[in-house]
């Protein structure tokens, strides 16, 4: 079962109130419902969702909706779940604004009703990545962009963050923050998926983590053993002119030390002399002898090119 299924199973099975269902069931109308030769019809592939909607228009309109179940178009997907719905009809779509792109004020006054209205979005058209499989990702596709606009609009309003982008003749409104898609899972109440969530985006998040600082470690692991290395090799430059005597003592010694530990860092390397010297000898003061070295590499260098170009 994807993710998706498991968060509509458990939206689907919540308890149905009136007056919020009417919000519920108005989003699932405006985006899955069809009405074709006087006859409503709407169509889920999830048999929670369905169960949920013939029970909303029991309620609500004490009507009966008659459903039929078939098989996918292909071998691979689920079972279809029709409703089909045949009176009431103006009532219908009077009461639960049908296709209004901007939904009459009784229908979202309040918060409950908000969070009811977003309930039925996910059901009629929402999807979400299983955390543990891919990318944080929730996304709503619908066939208007003025609608669109209004349902970015009332979730952006709980503070989730959503953007929209056209995709071919859909619009799909979209929300990419872990936090955020957290928070969408608890405005809708699907409370063991939001567990499972966040397990698994606490895992996630402990992992990138630690991968951070060792990656981070690693850079300074490296960085450490260029620099020493470039040391080694300036000392080196200096060497074979005999140069080391021109040095002063405590440049001199720090190019000794340098030799004889090639791989060690500044501040082993200060920690080493001044145990072994009896001299102290801090990371900053032993840096700066360094570049003593390397300023006095850079002028061979450039003496020896003088001397090959002439």
């Amino acid at each position: 079962m994807s993710f998706t299924s498991q968060v509509k199973n458990e939206v689907g099975s919540l308890e149905i109130i009136m007056p919020e269902c009417l919000s519920e069931l108005s989003a699932i109308l405006r985006n899955i419902g069809v009405i074709q030769n006087d006859v409503l019809k709407i169509s889920t592939e999830n048999e929670t969702v369905a169960h949920r909607i013939f029970e909303m228009f029991r309620k609500i309109f004490s009507i009966i909706p008659k459903v039929t179940v078939r098989k996918g178009y292909n071998f691979h997907k689920n079972y279809i779940y029709l409703l089909e719905v045949n009176t009431k009809l103006e009532e219908i779509q009077e009461t639960l604004a049908y296709l209004d792109n901007t939904p009459p004020l009784y229908l979202i006054a309040d918060e409950r009703e908000k969070r009811a209205y977003i309930q039925g979005l996910f059901l009629a058209t929402g999807s979400i990545n299983d955390p543990k499989k891919s990318r944080y990702h929730l996304e709503f596709s619908v066939n208007n962009k003025e609608y669109a606009s209004f349902l970015s609009k009332l979730l952006n309003e709980m503070y989730l963050n959503s953007k929209i982008l056209k995709r071919e003749n859909k619009y799909m409104i979209y929300i990419k923050e872990a936090e955020k898609i957290g928070d969408f899972l608890r405005i809708i109440e699907s409370t063991q998926s939001l567990f499972y969530y966040e397990d698994i985006r606490i895992y996630r998040d402990h992992v990138n983590m630690t991968n951070r600082l060792n990656n981070c470690e690693q850079a300074n692991v490296d960085k450490m053993i260029q620099t020493a290395t470039n040391q080694v090799k300036d000392i080196q430059i200096i060497e074979k002119i005999q140069g080391l005597n021109l040095l002063d003592d405590k440049t001199k010694e720090a190019a000794i030390y340098r030799l004889k530990y090639p791989e060690a860092s500044l501040q082993e390397l200060s920690e080493i002399i001044t145990l072994e010297t009896g001299n102290p000898i801090t990371k900053s003061g032993l840096h700066h002898r360094f570049v003593k070295i390397k300023n006095l590499a850079e002028k061979i260098k450039n003496k020896e090119k003088n001397i090959e170009k002439n």
